[in-house]
């Protein structure tokens, strides 16, 4: 039995962060919709220094973009954005895994199996798509903290962060959903196996085949904008 989560109080900013994120990445604000502080902010009833500071650190996520005389919007579908983060991934987590496996303990192994188990029940209930991605990074991010390398993995929770609107298309539209859950259960087990070289080329090409299917599904995106 799973222990029950401690009560976290949240910032006003961080309740404003968590619901313009999620607005964003479910399309309920579109891309290159104009995000106006004093709207948002009746709408959230707060006042408007949440709202900067919250778009301040979208901005940072790479979700809101910041532009002289016409204030924040909700950033674009990039077919050269997805390469990019993706090729990032492809670089550093491969890596990342390959010292933390030797080093990962049962305890980690055994919290990587329980995010696991999470986001598979989370893919299978309605109205849970606003879990997937914080419950993939953390199952991703339990199999590398063997690696003992905080900076890195500060990176590749960036990295998942501003890849996940895009992750969460390929899984919604590609019918992306029973090969991740193959994947990762494979993951898994090569990790508890020990087996580096098999783990890390699955891990290679989980991120490569995200990719193609990402850049697949924003290329017509961007085709039936023009």
């Amino acid at each position: 039995m799973r222990q029950g989560s401690p009560i976290i109080h949240k910032t006003r900013t961080q309740v404003v962060v968590e619901v313009l994120r999620e607005k964003i990445l479910s399309g309920e604000i579109k891309a290159g919709e104009p995000l106006r502080q004093s709207a948002l902010a009746t709408e959230l009833n707060v006042s408007r220094i949440p709202v900067r500071e919250a778009l301040l650190q979208l901005e940072a996520e790479g979700l809101v973009r910041f532009e002289a005389h016409k204030g924040a919007t909700a950033t674009e579908l990039s077919v050269t954005q997805v390469e990019e983060l993706f090729e990032l991934r492809a670089l550093i987590e491969p890596g990342l895994l390959a010292r933390s496996i030797p080093r990962l303990s049962p305890a980690q192994l055994a919290l990587a199996q329980d995010y696991l188990e999470q986001l598979e029940s989370a893919f299978q209930a309605e109205n849970a798509v606003n879990s997937w991605s914080e419950l993939n990074t953390l199952f991703h991010l339990s199999l590398y903290a063997g690696a003992d390398r905080p900076h890195t993995l500060e990176v590749v929770r960036g990295l998942n962060t501003n890849s996940d609107r895009y992750i969460r298309l390929q899984l919604l539209l590609a019918g992306g959903i029973p090969r991740a859950e193959q994947e990762h259960r494979e993951l898994l087990e090569r990790c508890r196996q020990r087996d580096v070289e098999g783990a890390t080329a699955l891990l290679r090409a989980h991120i490569e085949h995200a990719a193609e299917g990402v850049k697949s599904l924003v290329a017509e995106h961007v085709a039936l904008q023009a």
